[in-house]
């Protein structure tokens, strides 16, 4: 090759870096130019879809383009999750992922993805935790010890409601069983609003769930709340202790919902994406709303919420292998 090609070839290599650094840069300013969808995988008017809105209207305004939310339910979350998986890396279409996706394989039997294989993490959008709740009716017990006791005396005598097979709740009742060495009466419903039904009516004695839904509950002292399972007391309900602060050692059952995008989606609209969605966090306005429904506004980056997702994924798929718990 002569001197002359030698030196158009590396003016073409450095002109076509140059080009992708500006194409990159272009890409960052002008993106989105149309509506974006977060498809949501569960039916509207739920927790998670109420979380993800008010955070879509936020970052719409910001944008200057309408987010939408696409319910598309069905598998226990992971049909849209699938959708998603399969869709454009050009961060019109992004997935609100919550916990179960995490573990998907080693409760379904072909879920259609894989969560750490197939999306980039951009940004949490809510966290839950679970709070150890009892129908005082049925069982009269009113400290985390006594519920432990009265386990150990009678095993599998106090039944545990969730909202199915693989939700936070179920598995928190496995994890309790292991680290207290109980046996509990595991009663599995399809979804988390009839178990609460029926733990009001005394059909069941006792269920994980959440402060913003059962503090009302609690006050009227129609449950009664025996431990927050996780790091900290709920503001909802301040008198609760966590399984900690009980003596019992660090217990952790927390609900969450973020947001994912197919893996090759650009890193520069990731990164719009994860400052938008975390400047709506910040706000007053959500910071208020989340209060309210017993939440916790997660400030961080692109990289520490990817390292929460792997270690909380990690952390539930060993408790379902040590219950036992096979693929449906």
């Amino acid at each position: 090759m002569t001197t002359r090609r030698v030196l158009a070839t590396r003016r073409a290599l450095v002109g076509g870096i140059a080009a992708a650094v500006v194409s990159r840069g272009a890409l960052a300013r002008d993106w989105p130019e149309k509506t974006v969808t977060w498809v949501l995988p569960f039916p509207a008017g739920g927790p998670s879809d109420g979380f993800a809105r008010t955070v879509a209207e936020t970052v719409g305004a910001a944008f200057g383009e309408t987010v939408v939310i696409d319910n598309k339910s069905g598998a226990g979350g992971n049909l849209g999750a699938a959708v998603v998986a399969h869709a454009p890396a050009d961060g019109y279409t992004m997935l609100v992922g919550f916990t179960g996706h995490t573990y998907a394989s080693l409760i379904y039997a072909n879920p259609g993805f894989d969560l750490l294989r197939d999306f980039a993490p951009v940004s949490a959008i809510d966290r839950v935790q679970s709070v150890l709740l009892i129908n005082p009716k049925r069982l009269d017990v009113t400290t985390l010890p006594q519920f432990l006791e009265a386990a150990r005396a009678k095993p599998e005598s106090i039944d545990m409601a969730s909202g199915g097979l693989g939700t936070v709740p179920h598995l928190a009742i496995e994890l309790l069983q292991t680290r207290a060495k109980i046996r509990l009466h595991h009663v599995p419903y399809r979804g988390g609003a009839p178990a609460l039904q029926d733990l009001l009516g005394g059909q069941v004695a006792g269920m994980f769930g959440t402060a913003g839904v059962a503090a009302s509950y609690v006050k009227a002292g129609s449950l009664r709340a025996l431990a927050v399972a996780g790091r900290r007391r709920e503001p909802l309900l301040p008198d609760v202790p966590t399984f900690q602060e009980t003596g019992f050692g660090d217990f952790r059952a927390i609900s969450w919902d973020g947001l994912f995008a197919p893996k090759a989606t650009p890193a520069a609209v990731l990164d719009r994406t994860h400052a938008a969605v975390q400047k709506a966090l910040g706000s007053e306005k959500v910071k208020q709303q989340w209060a309210e429904r017993g939440a916790r506004v997660e400030l961080e980056s692109r990289a520490a919420f990817a390292a929460f997702v792997a270690e909380d994924g990690a952390r539930w798929s060993a408790v379902i292998k040590a219950a036992g718990i096979k693929p449906e």
